[in-house]
C-alpha cells in the first residue's frame, strides 16, 4: 500500500513538472491518465504490478 501511494506522489510530480517545465499540455496527462486506468483494469494489470514491485525490490537492496 505504501508503495504505491509513494508512486502515485511521484508520477503525480513528474506530471506536474513536465506540464509546467517541458511543454506537455494538460490534454496530453489527461490522456495518459485515462490511459494508466485502462491498464489498471486490463489483464496486464497483475504483469505491470509484479514488475513495479520487483523493480522497487531490487533497488531497496541496492547498498550505496
Amino acid at each position: 500500500m505504501a508503495l504505491s501511494i509513494s508512486a502515485v506522489v511521484l508520477l503525480a510530480i513528474i506530471v506536474i513538472l513536465l506540464v509546467k517545465k517541458s511543454g506537455l499540455k494538460a490534454g496530453h496527462a489527461v490522456v495518459c491518465m485515462l490511459l494508466g486506468f485502462y491498464l489498471a483494469s486490463s489483464s496486464i494489470a497483475p504483469t505491470i504490478s509484479e514488475v513495479t514491485s520487483n523493480v522497487a525490490g531490487m533497488i531497496s537492496d541496492i547498498k550505496l
